[in-house]
């Protein structure tokens, strides 16, 4: 295997994980954990709602936990990021 067939299934390896890693969030607050628990019908419009741009677990990081826990309490039931993390962690096991 040449180097630039290793970048290129690198990059592949890369955006297949991003990939992975936005489908679970999705999966983690869908539609029916969403809708019930917040003023939002998906966790993209809870985001956007937010003024934040997030797509994958390393994004949601990035984002100060502080504005984070401020927009969940103000359009969530809960009082913070965290306890809406392991709420919708909860519902799927």
């Amino acid at each position: 295997m040449s180097f630039d067939d290793l970048l290129v299934e690198l990059k592949e390896q890369k955006a297949n994980e991003a990939e992975r890693e936005q489908s679970s969030l999705a999966y983690l607050f869908n539609e029916s954990f969403m809708s019930k628990n917040s003023n939002c019908k998906s966790m993209q419009q809870f985001l956007e709602k937010g003024n934040f741009q997030a797509y994958t677990k390393e994004d949601m990081n990035l984002i100060p936990e502080e504005l984070l826990n401020r927009h969940v309490a103000r359009e969530t039931r809960f009082s913070d990021w965290k306890s809406m993390l392991a709420a919708a962690v909860a519902e799927q096991q």
